[in-house]
């Protein structure tokens, strides 16, 4: 039999909040007294075809418990996708279509596997229940809620209070969600936090359709993304993607700040606590540098989803291009006909966005042809071939003809 103790502080690292953390203790006992597997649900709309390292935080401790019986039940919202979850939502979400939600979620059950253990994992879809709710289901489903306790709900609060439309279909949102764990039986739901509302749905609603048990909640804190700043998303572009190439994934982990890398320590890597202490520690000491650290913990990244030998060459490239200033081994080659204005062609070459933008770097002494600052934004490039650069991350090759 496992050390639970060990099991359950290990399991409390990083989480924001347990709900009925006795159960779950009960739960991993039995598995170990009793060989009893137990059932962990996780829901995602498969809204965005990308997972981001976000989304891994809770993963991730889902592949621990994975290692002490638990049985993953990954629901693939494709009924709920349709109504759209409100949480944290200022507006009333677009509905996307049955065949958009269903490319996503193939996307979805490939991503989720880099972390998952696929041999513990069912892979499930709430329109097989969902749609065989009748109307009289759904009434029923209704009247489990009253509209003042919906409203207690943070997000529905302020756009009550701003006048901000609320759908019905929205109220109906955390209902079905609710209605999952009562179609699964399942022991434990995971979240992040800004799903509370929701994973407490879950307990409510077991009680009422008398499943014979209340799923216990284990909340994920939401990962702060590469700006420092807010949490880890798609939309404000601070993110990194599970699928992203090797050296991109490298290079912004070592962007984000000497601060947010305990954080993301604690909370992406497999290292102890004990482990992480030490490393900061002996940053805090002048014995260890904060760059190294940092590095180690962007190959354990690039390593858990890619492999060793892709986290090596990212860190190699990396330094052969920063700190040995040498140029990138792949850069991308673009034609453009000359003589073109310097400012055209970072364009062409997609190293800018605007002609602003391209003037920006200009006159704030980023831009490099052939590793050689430049300052006059008028520049005119000539038939030949050249290496463009825009601070240490940009680049590419132009052939004027």
């Amino acid at each position: 039999m496992g050390d639970i103790q060990a099991v359950l502080r290990e399991l409390r690292r990083g989480v924001a909040e347990i709900i009925d953390e006795e159960r779950v203790e009960t739960l991993i006992k039995n598995y170990y007294e009793k060989g009893e597997n137990f059932y962990i649900k996780i829901g995602m709309d498969p809204t965005a075809a990308d997972l981001h390292l976000g989304h891994t935080v809770t993963l991730q401790k889902m592949a621990f418990l994975q290692r002490h019986g638990a049985i993953i039940q990954f629901l693939i919202g494709d009924f709920t996708a349709q109504i759209g979850d409100p949480s944290g939502k200022s507006e009333t979400r677009k509905k996307l279509d049955k065949e958009t939600v269903l490319k996503n979620a193939k996307t979805y059950e490939e991503q989720v596997f880099k972390v998952l253990d696929p041999t513990k994992t069912i892979i499930m879809f709430n329109s097989k229940w969902a749609n065989e709710l009748r109307a009289s289901d759904m009434i029923e489903l209704a009247s489990t809620y009253s509209v003042a306790r919906m409203l207690e709900r943070d997000d529905f609060t302020k756009r009550f209070r701003s006048e901000t439309p609320i759908s019905i279909s929205e109220f109906l949102y955390p209902l079905m969600q609710g209605y999952d764990s009562v179609a699964m039986k399942c022991d434990i739901e995971m979240g992040g936090t800004d799903q509370k509302f929701n994973l407490l749905m879950g307990r409510h609603l077991q009680r009422v359709y008398n499943v014979g048990k209340e799923q216990a909640v284990i909340m994920m804190p939401l990962l702060v993304g590469l700006d420092g700043t807010n949490k880890m998303s798609k939309s404000l572009g601070n993110y990194i993607g599970v699928t992203e190439a090797p050296n991109d994934m490298f290079a912004k982990t070592l962007s984000i700040s000497d601060e947010l890398m305990w954080e993301w320590y604690r909370l992406l890597s497999t290292k102890t606590l004990e482990e992480i202490d030490e490393l900061k520690s002996g940053v805090e000491s002048g014995r260890l540098h904060p760059k190294a650290v940092k590095e180690a913990l962007a190959m354990e990244i690039v390593a858990k989803f890619h492999n060793e030998e892709s986290a090596i060459k990212a860190r190699d490239e990396f330094n052969k291009v920063h700190s040995q200033n040498q140029l990138p081994s792949d850069i991308a080659e673009f034609s453009v006909q000359g003589p073109v204005w310097v400012v055209k062609a970072l364009l062409e070459c997609k190293l800018a966005s605007s002609s602003s933008e391209a003037r920006r770097h200009i006159s704030a002494n980023a831009v490099s042809i052939d590793q050689n600052k430049i300052t006059d934004e008028q520049l005119q490039l000539e038939k030949g071939e050249y290496i463009l650069q825009i601070g240490k991350k940009k680049f590419a090759k132009v052939k004027v003809v």
